[in-house]
C-alpha cells in the first residue's frame, strides 16, 4: 500500500472513530441531562455524604462542646435549638394555612430552656401559664386568627421549647462532669439509636413499620436502633455515671428508645400533612434542625422523668 492510501485510509478510520464517539455521546446525552450516568451518580453520591458528614460533626460538636460548658452553655445552646425548632414549625402551619402567633411564641421558645436551667420546672410552669394567657389576649385582639391559630401558637413552642427544656434540668441537675455526662448519654443514646436503626434497617429491613408515615423505617431497623439506645445506658451504668444502675439504666434506654421513635414518626406526620420533605435548609444534607432534633425532643422528656424517679436529677 502507498503512503498516500494509508494516509487516506487512516484519515477515514478517524473520522468514523470519531463518529462512533459522538454517537455514543449522542445516545448518553439525555441520560446526562438527567444526571444518571455513573460517574455523575457517583460524584453526587460522595458530595452528598460529604456534606452531611461535615454539617453532622459540626451539629455534635457544638452540641458536646456546649453542655461540656455547663449550665450557661447548655441553656444558651437549648435556647437557640428552641428557636430554629419553633421557626420551623411556624413555617410549616404556616404552609397548611395557619397564621401562628411567631412573635409570642418565639419568645417563648427561647425563654423556656433559660428557665428550665437557671430557676427550675416551677419557672417553666410559670412561663407556661403566662403564653397560654398571652396568646388568649392575642387572639382576642386579633380578629382575623381563629382557633387553630391560637392552637399553634401554643402547642409550637411546647413541642419544640418546653421539651428541650427537660434536657437543661437534667444538665443542671448536677452542673459538674458527671452532669454534662449523664446528659451527653441522653442525646447520644438518641444518636446511636437513629445510626443503628439506619444501619440495620438498610441492611436486613423487610418489614415496614409505618409505611404511610415514615416508608424508610422498617421494624428491624427499630428494633436495631432500641438495642443501640439500650447498650448505650447500659454502658454508662457499669461506670456508674452519676449513681446510675444496671436496671436504672435498662429501663431509661428502653423507654427513651421507643419514645424516641414516636417523636421522629410525630414529625414525619407533620411534614407529611403538609407535603415536605424537610423542616427547613439549616443543616446541609440533613434537612432542617428539627428533623435533626425530632427524636430528642420527646426522648430527652421521658429520659428526664425516668431520672427523676430514679433519683438522679
Amino acid at each position: 500500500m502507498s503512503e498516500k492510501s494509508k494516509n487516506e485510509s487512516d484519515a477515514v478510520g478517524l473520522e468514523k472513530g470519531i463518529e462512533r464517539l459522538e454517537t455514543r455521546r449522542d445516545s448518553k446525552e439525555e441520560r446526562r441531562v438527567a444526571g444518571e450516568l455513573k460517574g455523575q451518580r457517583a460524584r453526587g453520591w460522595t458530595e452528598r455524604l460529604l456534606t452531611r458528614t461535615l454539617s453532622g460533626v459540626v451539629y455534635v460538636v457544638l452540641i458536646v462542646a456546649c453542655i461540656w460548658g455547663g449550665t450557661y452553655s447548655t441553656a444558651g445552646l437549648l435556647a437557640a435549638m428552641g428557636w430554629v425548632c419553633c421557626s420551623e414549625f411556624f413555617r410549616i402551619t404556616r404552609m397548611a394555612g395557619r397564621r401562628p402567633s411567631e412573635i409570642i411564641g418565639l419568645v417563648a421558645a427561647i425563654a423556656f430552656p433559660i428557665a428550665a436551667a437557671l430557676a427550675g420546672t416551677r419557672m417553666v410552669f410559670c412561663l407556661m401559664c403566662v403564653l397560654l394567657i398571652a396568646i388568649a389576649i392575642w387572639y382576642v385582639l386579633n380578629p382575623r386568627a381563629n382557633m387553630a391559630d391560637a392552637a399553634m401558637s401554643v402547642f409550637g413552642p411546647l413541642y419544640t421549647s418546653v421539651t428541650l427544656s427537660c434536657i437543661a434540668l437534667i444538665r443542671t441537675g448536677n452542673d459538674g462532669l458527671e452532669g454534662a455526662i449523664i446528659t451527653l448519654v441522653v442525646i447520644g443514646s438518641v444518636w446511636v439509636e437513629d445510626s443503628f436503626a439506619y444501619l440495620v434497617g438498610s441492611a436486613i429491613g423487610k418489614h415496614k413499620m409505618a409505611p404511610r408515615t415514615s416508608p424508610n423505617k422498617s421494624w428491624e431497623g427499630f428494633f436495631g436502633g432500641l438495642v443501640g439506645a439500650v447498650a448505650v445506658w447500659v454502658v454508662a451504668a457499669l461506670f456508674h455515671v452519676g449513681g446510675l444502675s444496671v436496671p436504672l439504666g435498662l429501663a431509661c434506654g428502653f423507654v427513651e428508645g421507643l419514645v424516641a421513635v414516636m417523636g421522629d414518626l410525630f414529625e414525619s406526620r407533620i411534614k407529611r400533612s403538609v407535603g415536605v420533605k424537610d423542616s427547613g435548609n439549616l443543616l446541609p444534607g440533613h434537612g432542617g434542625l428539627l428533623d435533626r432534633t425530632d427524636s430528642m425532643l420527646f426522648g430527652g422528656v421521658v429520659a428526664y422523668f425516668v431520672l427523676l424517679l430514679g433519683g438522679i436529677v
